[in-house]
C-alpha cells in the first residue's frame, strides 16, 4: 500500500485511531526512511540501487517540462585551489554522488568525503582521508563513489547506524558516520582498515581503490585498480571482504587461481598463475540480497597485450564471477575472453534485471564489454539467456604467444559497435583525409575483432581499448525492459616493441594521444595510438559516440543516436552531432528521460527514452566524464552532476557539483 499524505480537510470525527497511526507511520517514513520505502526513489549506491540499474521512480521532471530545468545550486569543493595544477592534472573526476541519511555524499579524486544539504548544496561536514599525495603521472587520483549501509543491530540514535564506506587511493577502507562525518570507532582501527597484500608495490599508486565498495547482508567488499602494462608480475587483483560493523577481515578472492586444487588453475600453463598479476576488479560490483551473491567484473591478467608468459585461457580473468557474499566462494563464472591480449578487461559494472522469455521470468545479470557485446546470463546459474557461440578468430600471433582458437560471441543482442576495419571503411572529412586513412589501414594488420597484436607497423584493435562500452555502465528502464548504454567507436593501433627498444620506458603523451609502456618481464613493450586522419578525426565513419536502447526481452536494438557534438574541435563553434568518445554513464527516470554527460563537449544532456530525441542540454564548468544521479528533497526533484578534470580526455578542470531542478513556484 502506498503511503499517502494525511487528509488535512477530513473532519476530526472521521479520523480513526488506525488512520492516525497510519499517518504517523507515513510521516516517520518520509522523514527517516524514505530511501527504503521505495528503493528507486533514492540513490544510496553508486548504481542507484544494489542491482545497479541506475533507474529512478521520480517523475516530477519529464519530457514536457525538462526544458524548464534551471540551476538550483552549485557547490565548489575547493580542490582546484587546495591541490595545485600538478595534482589536478594527475587526477580524474568520475564521481557519482549518493544520498545517505538525508545528505548528498560526494568524494573528490583525493578522497575528501563531503556531505551536502541536498536542497541547497550547503556543506554539512567534510572528512579528509589524508591520502598519500606522492603518486606521479600516469597513476592518477580518482574516486568514483562511496556506498551506504544501515546497521540493523544499531539503535536509532546510535553512532554509525548509517555508515558511508569509501576506499582510497592509498589502499584503505574507511567507515564514516553519515550524520557527523566522524570515523566509526568500532570499525577496524579508528574507522579504517588497510586493504593490502604481501606483494610490494614498485611505486606509490600502482594499485589503489577507485570504485565504490559493495555492501551486502553485513559484508562490505572492495576491488582495486592496478596500473596496466607495466610488468608481467603486476600486483594481485584480490577482492577483500570485511564485516561491515567491525571491519574484521572475512574472506578474500584472488581471480588468479594460486591453489593447486583449484580446477581453474588448469587454464594456466606452466604454473604461470603463480607469476602473473592483475586480473583485478576495478569496476564497481553489484549485489543480489535475495541470493546473497556479489557479482565481480574481473579485468585482464598482466600485461595486457602479451600473454606468452601466461599461456592458456587464464580463468578467472576477463570474466564475470558470482561470489557467495558470506564465504567469497565462486558460485559460477563466465569468461567473455579467453586469454585476453587486447586489454578488453571487464570494465563495465554488471546490471541485475528480471526479463521474461517464453513465459518464464528469468533473473538475469547483464555484462557489457569493451568489444561492444552484451552478455545476458541467468544470475543463478551463469547460463546465457540468448545463447553464446564459440566462433573462430584470427590466429598467427608472434612467436612465443598463445591464442585461443575461438572466442565467445553472444547470439543476442547484436554487437553495439563495429567489429572490424578494412581499407574500404576508411573515412575522412576530405578526399585527402580519406586517402591518408586508407593508406594507414592498408599498412596495418586488420583481420577483424581479436586480431593479435603485432610489431611495427602494428595491428588494428577495433573496438579500441576504451570500448565499445566502458566503466560508465548501462541503465535500465524496468517499464519498457530497455537497456540504455553509451558506446565509443574509435579504432586503435597497438604496436609491440622489442625489449631492446623499450627497456625502462613508461610514458603518456596526451598531446598526440598515444602511450608507451614497458611491460617488463616480457619480450615486448607496447605502444598504443588512436587511428586518426591528418586532420585529427577518427579514420572511421561517424558517429564516434552513440546512445543506444536495447530491448532486453528479445535482444533487439530499439534506437541509436549520436552522443556528443564536435563543435569545440572546429574552427567555428558550430554544433555538429557526429558523436564523440565518451566515459561515464546514463540514468533513466520514470519521467521518461535519460540523463547523461560523458562526452568530450562538456554538456549534460536529457534524451527522450522512447525515441532517443535530445530534449535539453546545459554546459558544465569542466569535464563530464561522470554519471549523474537524481533524488527528491523538500518536494522537488533534482538532477546532479559532478564536473571536473579527466586525465585521459584532457577535460577542463573544475571542482563543481551542479544541481538542477524545475523553477520553484513557491517563490513566485
Amino acid at each position: 500500500m502506498a503511503c499517502k499524505p494525511c487528509d488535512d480537510g477530513a473532519s476530526m470525527k472521521s479520523i480513526t485511531k488506525a488512520t492516525i497511526c497510519f499517518c504517523l507511520c507515513c510521516l516517520a517514513g518520509t522523514a527517516l526512511g524514505a530511501e527504503n520505502a521505495d528503493p528507486y526513489n533514492g540513490w544510496a549506491y553508486y548504481g542507484g540501487t544494489q542491482d545497479g540499474i541506475r533507474y529512478s521512480s521520480l517523475d516530477q521532471i519529464n519530457g514536457q517540462n525538462v526544458d524548464d530545468l534551471e540551476v538550483a545550486w552549485i557547490y565548489h569543493s575547493g580542490e582546484l585551489e587546495r591541490r595545485g595544477q600538478d595534482l589536478i592534472t594527475n587526477s580524474s573526476t568520475q564521481n557519482t554522488p549518493t544520498l545517505v541519511a538525508g545528505s548528498l555524499m560526494i568524494c573528490t579524486p583525493f578522497n575528501r568525503l563531503i556531505a551536502l544539504d541536498p536542497a541547497t548544496g550547503k556543506e554539512r561536514w567534510v572528512f579528509d582521508a589524508d591520502i598519500d599525495l606522492s603518486h606521479k603521472l600516469p597513476f592518477h587520483y580518482n574516486c568514483r563513489g562511496v556506498t551506504a549501509w544501515e546497521n540493523p543491530a544499531a539503535g536509532p540514535e546510535a553512532v554509525c547506524r548509517n555508515s558511508v564506506f569509501m576506499g582510497t587511493n592509498d589502499e584503505r577502507l574507511f567507515a564514516i558516520d553519515a550524520q557527523t562525518g566522524k570515523r566509526c570507532p568500532g570499525f577496524g582501527s579508528n574507522g579504517e582498515v588497510p586493504v593490502t597484500q604481501p606483494q610490494s608495490l614498485q611505486f606509490a599508486g600502482e594499485r589503489k581503490i577507485t570504485s565504490a565498495p559493495v555492501v551486502l547482508n553485513g559484508v562490505v567488499a572492495v576491488g582495486s585498480f592496478v596500473m596496466d602494462n607495466l610488468r608481467a608480475d603486476a600486483p594481485r587483483g584480490t577482492v577483500f571482504a570485511f564485516d561491515a560493523a567491525t571491519g574484521k577481515a572475512l574472506w578474500s578472492f584472488d581471480p588468479i587461481p594460486r591453489e593447486p586444487d583449484d580446477p581453474a588453475r588448469e587454464t594456466w600453463q606452466d604454473d604461470s598463475s603463480m607469476t602473473t598479476g592483475a586480473a583485478n576488479v576495478w569496476a564497481t560490483m553489484v549485489a543480489d540480497p535475495e541470493r546473497d551473491l556479489i557479482f565481480a567484473p574481473v579485468a585482464s591478467a598482466s600485461p595486457d597485450f602479451w600473454g606468452g608468459e601466461r599461456k592458456g585461457d587464464n580463468l578467472y580473468s576477463s570474466s564475470i564471477v558470482a561470489l557467495n557474499a558470506k564465504t567469497g566462494k565462486v558460485v559460477w563464472h563466465f569468461q567473455h575472453i579467453h586469454h585476453d591480449i587486447w586489454d578488453y578487461d571487464t570494465s563495465s559494472p554488471p546490471m541485475l534485471i528480471d526479463i521474461t522469455r517464453n513465459g518464464e521470468k528469468i533473473p538475469a545479470v547483464v555484462q557489457n564489454t569493451k568489444q561492444g557485446f552484451s552478455f545476458v546470463l541467468n544470475r543463478e546459474t551463469g547460463v546465457p539467456v540468448f545463447g553464446v557461440e564459440e566462433r573462430p578468430v584470427p590466429q598467427n600471433a608472434l612467436a612465443g604467444e598463445w591464442l585461443s582458437p575461438t572466442q565467445p560471441f553472444p547470439v543476442a543482442p547484436p554487437p553495439l559497435v563495429p567489429q572490424g576495419l578494412t581499407p574500404d571503411d576508411a573515412w575522412g572529412f576530405t578526399w585527402f583525409d580519406r586517402r591518408a586513412c586508407r593508406k594507414k589501414i592498408e599498412s596495418l594488420r586488420s583481420e577483424g575483432i581479436f586480431t593479435p597484436p603485432s610489431t611495427a607497423p602494428g595491428s588494428v584493435i577495433y573496438p579500441g581499448t576504451a570500448g565499445g562500452m566502458n566503466w560508465g555502465g548501462p541503465a535500465f528502464d524496468p517499464a519498457r525492459k530497455w537497456m540504455i548504454v553509451n558506446t565509443t567507436n574509435v579504432p586503435q593501433v597497438v604496436i609491440l616493441v622489442p625489449r631492446k627498444d623499450i627497456e625502462g620506458v613508461v610514458g603518456i603523451n596526451l598531446e598526440v594521444g598515444n602511450d608507451v609502456a614497458a611491460a617488463l618481464g616480457t619480450p615486448y613493450g607496447v605502444r598504443r595510438e588512436w587511428l586518426l586522419s591528418p586532420l585529427g578525426a577518427p579514420c572511421v565513419k561517424p558517429p564516434w559516440g552513440e546512445l543506444v536502447a536495447v530491448d532486453m526481452e528479445n535482444g533487439s536494438i530499439k534506437w541509436r543516436v549520436p552522443l556528443g557534438s564536435i563543435e569545440k574541435m572546429l574552427p567555428l563553434p558550430i554544433e555538429w552531432n557526429l558523436g564523440t568518445p565518451n566515459l561515464g554513464g546514463p540514468i533513466v527516470t520514470a519521467g521518461g528521460l535519460i540523463f547523461i554527460g560523458a562526452t568530450m563537449d562538456g554538456y549534460l544532456r536529457a534524451f527522450d527514452v522512447e525515441n532517443g530525441e535530445e530534449l535539453w542540454k546545459d554546459e558544465q564548468p569542466g569535464g563530464t566524464q561522470t554519471t549523474p544521479m537524481t533524488y527528491e528533497a523538500g518536494g522537488r526533484q533534482y538532477v546532479v552532476m559532478v564536473s571536473g578534470h579527466h586525465l585521459w580526455f584532457g577535460s577542463p578542470a573544475s571542482d563543481a557539483v551542479v544541481a538542477y531542478s524545475l523553477p520553484d513556484r513557491r517563490k513566485k
